[in-house]
């Protein structure tokens, strides 16, 4: 029997690694409960993984380009190897069309790994994910945290308590 999706894209923080606010340091990186496990079943099933992540810190000139870098590059160290990694880098005033909500980043990850935004799921931490994965098309599961509002939760369409049971939703 086919998957019913073709890709998982994560949020970053908050989703595959703990929330660090405005983090450029790697070796604050701590991957989130799970995480390696659910990425492992992932490829084993021959899904494509990609990571979809606002990080205004870069446009609020609290991170450099490299910083984020060296802080995604950490995550593979950890998590193993993504197909795309899509990043915006604007600050939340600029009205870019890639910073979830908005369906930029969803869109270019999609496009990256070849995969139709109908066969994709996001999942993430807060609304923006939520809303990012309507507007391209996608699915969705919101897996949240101290920081998702409460009316993110009442609005998702799926929530799973942590990342192992958002993947067996998918699966």
């Amino acid at each position: 029997m086919d998957e019913p999706f073709d890709a998982v894209l994560f949020d970053r923080d908050g989703t595959l690694i703990r929330d660090v606010p405005y983090n450029g340091d790697p070796d604050r990186v701590t991957p989130m409960p799970g995480a390696r496990e659910v990425l492992r079943a992932l490829r084993a099933r021959g899904l494509r993984t990609g990571v979809v992540s606002n990080q205004s810190g870069i446009g609020r000139g609290i991170l450099a380009h490299e910083q984020v870098a060296a802080v995604n590059a950490r995550v593979e160290e950890l998590l193993g190897p993504f197909g795309t990694w899509q990043i915006c880098p604007h600050h939340p005033d600029e009205g870019c069309a890639c910073r979830k909500p908005a369906p930029g980043l969803v869109l270019a990850a999609c496009e990256a790994l070849d995969v139709r935004p109908e066969r994709v799921v996001v999942v993430g931490d807060i609304g923006a994910d939520v809303d990012a994965a309507a507007a391209a098309g996608a699915s969705s599961v919101l897996v949240p945290t101290v920081v998702t509002l409460r009316e993110e939760v009442d609005r998702a369409p799926r929530t799973a308590p942590d990342l192992r049971s958002a993947i067996g939703m998918i699966l």
